[in-house]
């Protein structure tokens, strides 16, 4: 092997870890998992809890605000707020949409024009409650948001519980099993030991379009 091509052997060994941080819906063995890395790509990867299986979704360039994302507590719709891109007429390059996860196809989307503010929370299964409000945070005339009840006002932030030192996310199950993440991949505490769950570094973007049933209108 040549100098290049060992240099690039040797780059490719040393990509640092990709960063983890994970939603779980209240009422479904349901989670998301946001994967950041590399750069500014982020894949969205549906985690069904109660068989440790996963499902590989959209990846997006650009950043997802995973704090200030939520799932219906029946995991069958994900409220995203996303930054990235240039922006398209009548949309601006930040936003927040509802899609059905691991997709972010948007089938309600409300153009944002600032990182302040954005995202919200499901207060019910399909009902919102979106950060910040109008005036000025008009839906999208091709991405009304029928079928959802919406209301503006405050939303929590997720966040990590800090439950374990050196993770860069932890927080509990929908069977308050203690969940972290650490380099990359996906832990779960029994007792006194951790099971590696899933290990998600050494991933290449890979972009494809939503399949015929995450493109499915909320209301017919």
């Amino acid at each position: 092997m040549d100098r290049t091509g060992t240099r690039r052997q040797n780059d490719a060994m040393e990509a640092p870890p990709c960063r983890l941080f994970v939603l779980f819906a209240r009422d479904a063995d349901v989670a998301v998992v946001f994967r950041r890395g590399p750069s500014r790509w982020t894949q969205v990867i549906r985690w069904d809890t109660a068989t440790d299986t996963f499902t590989d979704g959209a990846w997006f360039k650009g950043r997802i605000y995973a704090e200030r994302c939520d799932l219906s507590p029946d995991g069958a719709l994900l409220l995203s707020f996303c930054h990235g891109g240039a922006s398209r007429p009548g949309y601006t390059d930040a936003w927040t949409a509802v899609s059905r996860p691991p997709w972010l196809h948007a089938l309600s989307l409300w153009p944002w024009g600032t990182t302040y503010g954005g995202g919200g929370r499901f207060v019910g299964e399909r009902a919102v409650i979106l950060r910040a409000g109008p005036p000025g945070f008009p839906p999208h005339p091709d991405h009304l948001p029928d079928g959802l009840s919406v209301a503006w006002g405050d939303a929590e932030l997720h966040a990590s519980t800090d439950e374990i030192d050196g993770a860069d996310w932890s927080g509990r199950d929908q069977r308050d099993r203690l969940v972290f993440c650490r380099h990359g991949k996906l832990f779960r505490r029994r007792g006194a030991k951790d099971l590696e769950v899933a290990d998600f570094n050494g991933r290449t973007p890979d972009p494809i379009p939503a399949p015929p049933w995450g493109r499915r209108p909320l209301k017919p």
